[in-house]
């Protein structure tokens, strides 16, 4: 009879499967094996970011002024608004022929003020001088020292010191002033008063 096979005795593999194990690397305290290992190349790409169609537009004022009021924005508003200081960067899409006003609000300034685009509301200063760029409209009532029309004003205009219309221009509204400028090629349609230096326009 012949004698039994031991129990815990350890057989031999086959060749190829030594070989096999000889060729994994085991784990240990270094980490996985290397081709579970990240490759940098992977990471060292940045991400791409699809950019949306967006122009830069002229700003719809120029100069610095305190603003109460809506505004229409087609695009994205970006930056920080502080107690102290504010930054604020505006990228819009193309209007497609909004006749929407941009800014819709009280405007009161100091110095000097340009308006490039659709302002409606109100626009305050009794000695500041504003200018209307000729691609602009103002639906509002305006109350300043010096009022420059290039564009297009539907409002009373208040011009404590003068108020000018040049070429090209149309005012739809009342003026008041102590010296008015009407050059040829301007448009006006309303009533003028003439203020004296003890007038404040008071309407």
């Amino acid at each position: 009879m012949p004698a039994a096979k031991p129990a815990l005795q350890q057989e031999e593999c086959a060749p190829e499967l030594v070989v096999a194990h000889r060729n994994i690397a085991p784990l240990g305290p270094g980490g996985p094996h290397p081709l579970t290992k990240p490759r940098p190349d992977l990471h060292s790409v940045p991400p791409v970011r699809k950019e949306g169609n967006f122009q830069p537009r002229v700003p719809v004022i120029t100069g610095e002024a305190s603003y109460r009021g809506s505004a229409e924005v087609h695009g994205i508003i970006s930056g920080q608004l502080g107690a102290a200081a504010s930054t604020l960067t505006i990228k819009q899409r193309p209007r497609n022929g909004s006749t929407e006003p941009e800014l819709d609000g009280e405007l009161s300034f100091k110095d000097l003020l340009r308006i490039n685009g659709h302002v409606a509301g109100k626009v305050l200063s009794p000695k500041g001088t504003l200018i209307v760029d000729q691609s602009a409209t103002v639906e509002a009532d305006i109350d300043v020292g010096v009022c420059v029309v290039n564009g297009t004003v539907i409002g009373d205009i208040v011009g404590h010191e003068r108020v000018e219309v040049t070429p090209g221009a149309t005012v739809k509204g009342n003026i008041a002033t102590r010296s008015l400028s009407i050059k040829p090629g301007a448009m006006f349609h309303g009533d003028c008063r003439m203020l004296r230096n003890d007038d404040s326009g008071d309407r």
